[in-house]
């Protein structure tokens, strides 16, 4: 009877026991206890331990009010960490099943290899429930995990046919600015792949990436439909007022400021006080800070959100933005030290490191200058050197453009660092046809140009449009006044092309047609008329009847617009109707003068070279020579 007694209630237990249930814990709470950073994927490895910023945030992943999380962040703050982590939680803790949707298949392979294999590796209550593991096995591959109770798959994001036949809790997208716009022409990845959870209990959509481009961030634009957007708010420590941390800059009032371009110096000045306060401070701070929106939602320690004081409605989307500005793993003397070498390439023409510094640090898109550009501002700040070369002139081309009834040269002087002088514009109207003309394109382009000191100059190296109807005249021209002064040139803009590309020898037709990425070379010119510090890279012009506004208006003409190739999203310059751009083209081919010096004459801004005027008189066909 005993026994029997005994058996009956061995046979309950085990029958209660599929009815168990763990008690509910949030998600910085199980990785706190159950999570590891590999060695492989980890700067330090060893037991997770979250920061005060990702506490907020892994508790909204968690909460089950909350279908949507996005979130705007530089590079460094832990999204991929938190991705790993939420994976092992939803699948071990919650039981529920997800896919994680990377911009590439190669990305999810390595995310696979990098992230969730060392994390079935290193946390034992995730892998208790994945029985294939260290197995080959359907089951255990680099798309799918099939774990007790929930499966994940890992795809990547650039074909439609990795968003079907999938039911899901839960979907991740990682780098979403990294994905196409519209996937196989049947809608963003967002749209596509949020299908998946639509039957789901608890659908949970986490999007998170580093911003790019303003007009096509998909982040940004994710952000923008939150329902509330959420920012780090810190106290001062002198006067405790709490503030969202800004970058500010060296002659900014309030944020990250330095004093003489020295990165060491760098502080935090207060928005309310003017007291500063450093790097140092920042742990501390970290930890007596809080999630909070523009209009005053907090998020609180309770997971729950409130406004004066009252609690309010778990919104179901919710935005964050965070930047490297808060980031355990870069100083802010360090980001100083990249702003202020961004800062010094954008000068010099080039803003790649300054856009990668905003998109990667600050964590914010990046708006393109060619739309914002007056030519009022550039015609203003014209100055009185009329045609007299100034001093630090070291060298001067020319850029021609080729119109049915007229020609139209700009004349530029380059010192050092490539900054810009305009020296000479001049209209040529004239029958193209007839071979007068030309001898008096030829005689202008001979001009003498007076240096500071009383010595002369004349044109280096002159580029010439040759893509018109008079393409053999401009042949013709560069024979008869030297292959290498005259270079007659085709542009093409397809993106990413350098500005010049020389030929190795010359054409059928004997000249040395060089082809010119215009789209390369508008994008170096718009970033110069930005300049607003005279120095490298700044283009100076003169003042006087020839710089007319009409000039000006001319050299901003153009815009660029978002299209696309095969496929791909790219940006194209483009004329608005009405408009004129001869003053655009000309000083596009002028800088293509230039790149012709530097690259196949041995020129050197940084050495002082004069080239002497030339003879008036028409050359005799001659020898190449490198140097007019």
């Amino acid at each position: 009877m005993i026994e029997t007694q005994e058996n009956v209630n061995r046979t309950i237990t085990k029958g209660l026991t599929t009815l168990e249930t763990v008690e509910p814990i949030t998600l910085s709470e199980w990785a706190d206890k159950f999570f590891y950073l590999s060695p492989e994927s980890s700067g330090e490895s060893g037991q997770w331990e979250c920061l005060a910023y990702q506490r907020g945030i892994m508790n909204c992943i968690s909460n089950d009010d909350i279908e949507v999380i996005t979130w705007q962040k530089s590079a460094r703050t832990g999204y991929t960490k938190i991705i790993d982590a939420a994976i092992g939680y939803f699948a071990e803790h919650k039981k529920r099943s997800q896919v994680v949707y990377q911009p590439t298949d190669q990305d999810a392979k390595d995310f696979v290899k990098d992230e969730i294999d060392t994390m079935l590796r290193d946390v034992p209550c995730v892998q208790k429930i994945f029985p294939d593991f260290d197995k080959k096995s359907k089951n255990n591959t680099l798309n799918k995990k099939v774990f007790n109770g929930s499966t994940v798959d890992i795809l990547g994001g650039t074909t439609p046919r990795n968003y079907r036949r999938l039911t899901k809790d839960v979907v991740f997208y990682d780098e979403l600015d990294g994905f196409d716009d519209d996937v196989g022409g049947e809608g963003s990845a967002t749209a596509l792949g949020d299908t998946r959870i639509t039957t789901s209990s608890f659908p949970k959509s986490i999007r998170g990436s580093t911003p790019r481009l303003k007009t096509t961030s998909q982040v940004e634009a994710s952000l923008n439909e939150a329902d509330v957007v959420l920012r780090y708010y810190l106290p001062c420590p002198h006067c405790e007022t709490m503030q969202y941390l800004s970058w500010g800059g060296d002659k900014a009032e309030h944020g990250i400021k330095w004093e003489n371009d020295d990165p060491e110096t760098a502080h935090y000045q207060c928005n309310n006080c003017d007291n500063s306060f450093y790097y140092k401070d920042l742990t501390d701070l970290m930890d007596k800070g809080h999630w909070q929106s523009e209009d005053e939602i907090i998020l609180g320690d309770d997971d729950y959100f409130y406004q004066d004081n009252e609690r309010v409605p778990t919104p179901v989307h919710v935005g964050f933005l965070l930047w490297a500005g808060y980031s355990i793993f870069s100083s802010w003397s360090k980001l100083v030290s990249e702003y202020l070498k961004a800062i010094d390439q954008s000068k010099r023409g080039s803003n790649s490191k300054l856009k990668t510094f905003i998109n990667t640090r600050l964590g914010e898109s990046w708006e393109d200058v060619a739309e914002t550009i007056n030519p009022n501002n550039i015609y203003n700040r014209r100055e009185h050197y009329s045609h007299i070369i100034p001093e630090n002139v070291r060298y001067l081309t020319a850029g021609i453009d080729t119109q049915d009834d007229r020609f139209e040269y700009i004349v530029y002087g380059w010192g050092e660092h490539e900054e810009c002088y305009a020296i000479d514009y001049v209209r040529l109207y004239g029958d193209l046809s007839r071979e007068q003309i030309w001898s008096v394109l030829a005689e202008k382009l001979r001009k003498q140009y007076v240096r500071h000191d009383g010595s002369l100059m004349g044109i280096g190296t002159i580029c010439h449009d040759s893509g018109g109807h008079y393409a053999d005249e401009v042949y013709k021209f560069s024979k008869d006044n030297g292959l290498l002064w005259v270079i007659p040139i085709k542009g093409y803009s397809e993106y990413g092309k350098p500005v010049i590309t020389f030929p190795t020898k010359r054409n059928a037709k004997g000249v040395y047609l060089t082809m010119v990425g215009t789209d390369n070379a508008k994008n170096i010119i718009y970033q110069r008329l930005e300049i607003q510090d005279v120095g490298a890279g700044y283009i100076h012009f003169p003042n006087n009847e020839d710089f007319n506004q009409g000039f000006f208006n001319q050299l901003v003409s153009e815009r660029k617009e978002l299209t696309y190739s095969k496929g791909k999203r790219v940006f194209k310059w483009v004329l608005p109707k009405g408009r004129r751009n001869e003053a655009l083209d000309c000083s596009v081919y002028a800088l293509a003068a230039l790149r012709v010096a530097q690259q196949h004459k041995g020129l050197d801004l940084l050495q002082e070279v004069v080239i002497k005027s030339t003879t008036k008189k028409k050359p005799k066909k001659r020898k190449e020579s490198w140097i007019k």
